[in-house]
Order: structure tokens, then sequence, then C-alpha cells
């Protein structure tokens, strides 16, 4: 029994089983289960030799063709000696190291079907050089993707240079903490106290309001507080990829890992400024209820100072850092006195770079023409499931494909504990 008769038996009894359970409208048994697979496990491994066999068949029959070509060929050399009479073909089917590998390897005169990986040992003939040049028309070049340039191999590095990702900023300014639930409840103050003042010393034991008493009775505060609930979002991306890939290179799994993992980031510091709040986006600083606002005023340094006063006044909050488009920084540090000296330093310029004294973030996320600044501690992310890599082959048929696909996710909530901690600036005239 040949191989693919064999292969499709071993499919033929997979199928039996299987609609065996059909037709009793159940679904398969463990044990079914187990020799289906065991049955289709077999089935592939006779069609990859299958495979193998077809290709050892396609090489010899190059090598056949090439040898035939090879003794075809138009002699154009000028006048041989004895020892160079014939074609090249034949001077090398006839030479003495041809002949005894053929002893070796093919002693009935055929080489074996199984036999792979077989090279013959070289050859040397006198004059050989002078004899291709002359026959041009039958000159194999490596240079040629016709000729033998088809079998030249690129000499593969393992170099390896992505296109490469925004760098991220936010998550490292803000708080970050763990969740078990697929809830987070915190609280946020929506009033605060402020009925404190000095009182007198009580002058009467029973207040009546007559003149001159003194009741000494202290002022009663107010507060309210409200109960917010965020849910953990899901994030994910996923590839395919074939088995054999993932085997041949070493490198790919990690070099995807990588990939998605990156992918991950850039969404997630894009919907923590940006996140509309609808359907599974998070609620992202921009679209949160509550933040200050700050108009432009005459440029954007002097926008930016004032943002400082309307946190420090309005927000009561001490800044830890602004996060501006890299565009808009670039606006600040190109700024030129009447002297054209740079109030940055200029190019040479080697400190932190701040603005007002407060640390710079740039964000490629943040829309150029605004920025924010605020006491980053005052948003959070809780880390519900941190970025994690899967491999599975159950997608769809991709396991009699020798597919898999590959998946990044993370989950986690976010939120903003006091959105009064942030200002959002007007960085553009007349917008």
């Amino acid at each position: 029994m040949s191989k693919k008769e064999r292969m499709l038996t071993l499919l033929g009894d997979a199928e039996k089983i299987t609609k065996a359970a059909e037709e009793e409208e159940r679904a398969l048994s463990d044990e079914e289960r187990t020799e289906v697979t065991k049955l289709m496990g077999q089935a592939m491994e006779l069609r990859d030799e299958i495979k193998s066999d077809e290709v050892d068949v396609e090489l010899k029959a190059q090598l056949a063709e090439l040898l035939d070509g090879v003794k075809e060929s138009d002699e154009r050399a000028e006048p041989k000696s004895a020892a160079e009479k014939g074609t090249i073909g034949e001077q090398f089917v006839s030479s003495a190291e041809f002949n005894a590998w053929m002893k070796q390897v093919a002693p009935n005169g055929q080489i074996p079907d199984g036999m792979k990986r077989f090279t013959s040992p070289p050859v040397n003939f006198k004059g050989l050089l002078r004899k291709l040049l002359v026959q041009r028309k039958d000159l194999i070049t490596g240079a040629d993707d016709t000729s033998a340039g088809a079998f030249v191999e690129t000499d593969y590095t393992g170099i390896y240079e992505p296109i490469g990702y925004w760098p991220l900023t936010i998550r490292d300014l803000i708080s970050v903490g763990t969740t078990g639930s697929d809830l987070v409840e915190f609280v946020r103050q929506t009033q605060q106290v402020t009925e404190a003042t000095t009182v007198p010393e009580a002058n009467v034991t029973e207040y009546s309001g007559a003149t001159g008493e003194i009741s000494g009775e202290k002022p009663e505060g107010a507060t309210a507080w409200e109960k917010v609930q965020e849910p953990v979002k899901t994030i994910a991306v996923w590839i395919p990829a074939t088995k054999r890939a993932l085997a041949d290179v070493g490198q790919l799994r990690s070099l995807i890992d990588l990939e998605l993992r990156e992918d991950l980031g850039q969404e997630l510091e894009d919907q923590l400024l940006n996140g509309d709040g609808v359907g599974e986006n998070f609620t992202g600083l921009a679209n949160t209820a509550g933040t200050l606002v700050q108009a432009w005023d005459t440029d954007i340094l002097r926008t930016s100072r004032r943002a400082i006063t309307t946190l420090l006044v309005t927000g009561r909050q001490i800044p830890t850092a602004w996060v501006l488009n890299p565009e808009d920084w670039e606006t600040v540090e190109l700024t030129q006195d009447a002297e054209d000296r740079y109030y940055y330093g200029g190019p040479l310029a080697q400190a932190t770079p701040r603005l007002w004294g407060v640390p710079i973030a740039q964000s490629f996320y943040q829309p150029q023409g605004t920025g924010w600044l605020g006491n980053w501690r005052k948003a959070r992310l809780w880390d519900r499931e941190q970025a994690t890599i899967s491999v599975s082959d159950s997608h769809e048929d991709f396991f009699i494909r020798n597919l898999v696909a590959i998946l990044a996710e993370m989950r986690a909530a976010f939120g903003v504990i006091r959105p009064s901690a942030f200002v959002e600036m007007d960085l553009e005239s007349g917008s």
C-alpha cells in the first residue's frame, strides 16, 4: 500500500468515527476524540512525507536535466587534445571521481528513491574555465536568476530592525495598582468643607440673641461625595503564523511577542488620554467631566504660566508634569528673545526639559494644539491582567492547516480620582 493510500485510509477511519457520532446525535467520547486526533496526526505525518518525496523526485529531475543540458551544449572551443575530447558533460560523467561515487550511491545504476541530500564529488577539468568562456550561451552564471544565480543563498545576518513604535510616557506618570475584580469602585469628593471660621468664647449659658450675648456656637461644615465605578476593559490583538515558521526561525516568536506587547502599550496610552468611554473604550482624561480649562493668552509661554495659576488656585494642586505633543514642545524650545537667543538654552542645552520648573513629558497621542498640566498621581490605572501572550491552533481550521494564532491581551480599569487636578490648555490662537 502506498503512502497516499495509507493516508486516505487513516482519514477514512477518522471520518467513520465522527459520522457514527453524528448519526447518533451525540458528541464524541473522550476515547473517540483521542482516536480521531491520533488518526489525523498519523495522516498529517504521511502527508509531510509525501511532500518530501515529491521534492526529492524534483531534485533528481533537475539534476538529470542539468546533466543532459551540459551533454547537449554546443562545442565552440578550439581543437582539443585527446585528454580534453568530449563535451563538458561527457567529461564529467566519464570521470573517475564521478563513477566511483556512482558505484557507492547507485550500485545498480539507479539512485534510490529514499536517498536525500546527495552531493557528487568535485571534478577538475583542464581548460574547463576556457571552455565555459567560449560556450557563452551555456554559461552558468551566479548573477543570472535563471541560471546558477537561482541557487545562490543570501547570507542572512540575523539583524532585525523593526519600524518602531512611539515612546510611551503616560503610564509612568499616573498611579498604577491592581485589582482582582472586573469592576473598580472608588469614592470621589464633590463638595469640601469650607465653613471653618474663628469663634469667640461664649458669655452666656443660654443664648437668647439679646444684645451683647455671645453663644460661642461652632459652625457646622458640609461635604458631599459620589460613588464612581470603572469597569475593567480588555485591549487585545492577534496575528496568525505557521508552526513551521515558529520552529524554523528561532527569533520569530520573541519578535512577535515584542511587537504585540508594544501594540497593546500604544493603544493603552491613546485610551488613557483620548478614550471616549463608549462601548469598550476607557473614559480617558480628555473626556472626564470636571477637569479645568486654560484658554489661549497671547502666546504658548504666557498660556502655560496661567495654567499653573489655575491649577494652584482653582484645583488646589501642585503640578507634577506637563503632557505636550512633540510639535508643541518644539514651539516652546524654538522660542527666541529680541536678540534671537533661545529662551531654553538652544541646541546645546543638556538639562532635563522643564517648562516653568515643571518636568515635560511628550506624548504622540496628545493632539497638537492642546496640552495638559496636572498632578498625575490623581489618575489611576488598575491592572486586572497585565499583558500576556498565548498561542493556540483552535481558531477556525488552524489545527488542520498547521497554523497558530498568537494572541496578546491585557485587562485594566482607569479612573481620574480628582478631575480638578488637571488643566487642559488651548495652545493655539483662535482655536
